[in-house]
């Protein structure tokens, strides 16, 4: 079975950086549709980003990721199953997302997900 023509098409779409829309925006697994997010993680969440997830490796304390289309912050928080006591400021593209919209804010493609625990000192 071939690619979907809209696929196909959007694979001739070049964009800045070389890559084809295709390849940044629409890539198909199992039938559904994935955009790519950037996940950081900081201070001692850093531990809970393996090495490599979605073909993609872990660089210092970020992980390009593969998420369904429509994915939220909250399913990113679940996947990689960051204790919720430890999950404190959450910032999507430096904009602050509290705890009571994580689970509805749909991520988009190219968004950067970063995420600290709480911090002490003085």
């Amino acid at each position: 079975m071939g690619m979907p023509p809209c696929v196909a098409a959007a694979g001739a779409l070049k964009i800045a950086g070389g890559q084809s829309l295709a390849d940044k925006r629409i890539e198909r697994m199992s039938g559904n549709i994935f955009m790519r997010i950037t996940l950081k993680l900081y201070a001692m969440l850093s531990d809970h980003l393996p090495p490599e997830a979605d073909g993609q490796r872990c660089k210092g304390n970020e992980l390009p990721l593969n998420m369904p289309d429509g994915a939220t912050v909250q399913g990113v928080i679940d996947r990689f199953k960051l204790p919720s006591k430890l999950v404190h400021l959450v910032l999507v593209n430096g904009v602050y997302i509290p705890p009571q919209a994580r689970a509805g804010h749909a991520l988009a493609a190219d968004d950067e997900l970063a995420i600290w625990p709480p911090i002490a000192g003085g």
